[in-house]
């Protein structure tokens, strides 16, 4: 059980998707998040995303854990291996 929203964990689900194309794979994103490489599989698998798991990621990604939660990272359209954004139009 999590004390974070259906929604908020999909969020956070997101940007540890996002995160292990930037860090190259499951076990780097691990080791700079302080997680077991199966921790976040598990989570990732619906398994459930602990409060101290997305407080991490925003930590790491250096967002607030209210944008985090909230789905604004990473932006919408932002590239998994730069992370750069395309303004819409370009």
């Amino acid at each position: 059980m999590s004390d974070l929203t259906t929604e908020e964990q999909a969020n956070v689900r997101t940007a540890l998707r996002h995160l292990r194309i930037r860090c190259g794979g499951w076990k780097p994103l691990a080791q700079a998040l302080h997680f077991e490489t199966r921790t976040l599989r598990h989570a990732v698998c619906d398994r459930g995303v602990s409060a101290a798991m997305a407080f991490r990621v925003a930590r790491f990604v250096g967002v607030s854990i209210d944008d985090l939660l909230a789905g604004k990272y990473p932006a919408s359209g932002a590239c998994p291996y730069c992370g750069h954004v395309i303004a819409p139009g370009d």
